[in-house]
């Protein structure tokens, strides 16, 4: 085969209308409602009714037998485009990459893209059972279910690899909890201090409770549209300069060191004409810290195994010089689920347009977001990456 051709810019279409329904620690509620809620919340933001909403994309795993096109029965959408994206931590940037090449070719005007999840008691544990064929049929069976084994494995070796040690991974998890005081729907409300992180009980070595994140339920939302939609609407609105995903990327590593951001990286910083000194903020996935600093190196913002020292030689607040998971992050303000990998793209589309729920980040106009998901058992199969810049408004 020859040569891939070039990928398009995203010319002309905004994200808007960020939305958060807050999260709990456990709910009755199906993953139906608290979708519709997200939905409902959307078009309340933006003005518009279900009909002016002709494109829908869903991300959730308690949602079945279900997906998105039972789900517009539910919610009285009628689109002319659709999609379901089970990507986990990877959907949001792939819901907009999506959207987007929607809008763009014309086969809908405004999308809403929605992850969701409820949490009931015994969820997580259901879920946990039936996560892949892989985990039914090679894990579960015998004891080793969850993220947590996983991502023991992943971070042993990377500690042994590149020299990373606990503290570095505590760094983070310190900062996204000073993060996550300021903003009103982090689950964890307590300072953590580094001697508290290092003196946790351990959960699966070298994973101990900090690193870990809290499951609950919860949704998070946007809008993706013209920005002659956005700006008739009156919404403040961000664009994208540049967006990639890549799957099963680097299948014969023994285990995970690298995820497939690494093989799109020069056309995803050349797409968008910026460099990682320019970003402003950056939006990792962080269902465990390991994966944090993975992806500071693999998208370019430090060689492979620096990362170490970015979180030892900056501050990772809202008001520091690496400002990173504004939120506070899944390890912070809990993991509903799919909507995790909607959690910092969210966050980034409020900090840019000057409307963050917590501390605001001083004069941020550019905003890098990742994401990682699907763990089957030593790997992450699902990858993506944006950067967005500040817009405007009319309104």
């Amino acid at each position: 085969m020859g040569a891939s051709r070039k990928r398009q810019s995203y010319d002309g279409v905004v994200l808007a209308a960020p939305v958060t329904v807050p999260y709990r620690r456990y709910s009755k509620d199906s993953a139906h409602w608290w979708i519709g809620r997200a939905l409902k919340m959307l078009g309340d933001a933006a003005r518009l009714g279900a009909a002016d909403i002709d494109g829908f994309v869903v991300s959730s795993f308690s949602l079945a037998p279900d997906t998105a096109i039972g789900l517009t029965q539910h919610f009285g959408l009628s689109p002319r485009w659709l999609d379901h994206i089970p990507m986990g931590g990877a959907a949001g940037v792939v819901a907009l990459r999506r959207a987007a090449r929607a809008v763009q070719a014309g086969d809908a005007d405004v999308v809403a893209c929605i992850g969701g999840d409820t949490n009931h008691v015994n969820s997580f544990r259901d879920m946990l059972g039936s996560f892949s064929r892989f985990s039914q049929d090679a894990v579960y069976p015998y004891g080793s279910a969850g993220p947590n084994g996983s991502f023991a494995l992943l971070t042993r070796n990377y500690m042994k690899t590149y020299g990373a040690t606990r503290e570095d991974f505590g760094r983070i998890c310190v900062a996204q909890r000073e993060n996550a005081l300021s903003f009103p729907y982090a689950l964890m409300k307590k300072p953590l201090t580094l001697d508290q992180y290092m003196s946790a009980r351990a959960i699966a070595e070298p994973i101990h409770l900090f690193d870990c994140v809290m499951p609950c339920a919860g949704a998070e939302g946007f809008l993706v549209m013209r920005e002659s939609t956005a700006r008739a609407q009156g919404l403040r609105f961000v664009n994208v300069l540049t967006a990639i995903e890549r799957h099963n990327a680097f299948p014969d590593d023994m285990i995970q060191y690298r995820g497939g951001w690494t093989l799109d990286i020069d056309e995803f910083w050349s797409m968008a004409g910026v460099a990682p000194g320019d970003i402003d903020l950056l939006q990792t996935y962080d269902d465990y810290p390991v994966i944090s600093l993975m992806q500071i190196e693999d998208l370019g913002f430090c060689a492979k195994g620096e990362a170490k020292h970015i979180v030892r030689t900056h501050k990772l607040t809202v008001d520091g010089t690496f400002p990173h998971n504004t939120s506070g992050g899944q390890l912070s303000v809990g993991q509903a689920g799919a909507a995790g990998g909607f959690l910092g793209l969210v966050d980034a589309i409020r900090q840019l347009t000057g409307a963050a729920l917590g501390a605001q980040v001083k004069n941020a106009n550019l905003a890098a977001v990742s994401g990682f998901g699907m763990i089957n058992y030593d790997r992450g199969l699902c990858t993506g990456a944006a950067i967005l810049a500040s817009g405007g408004s009319d309104g």
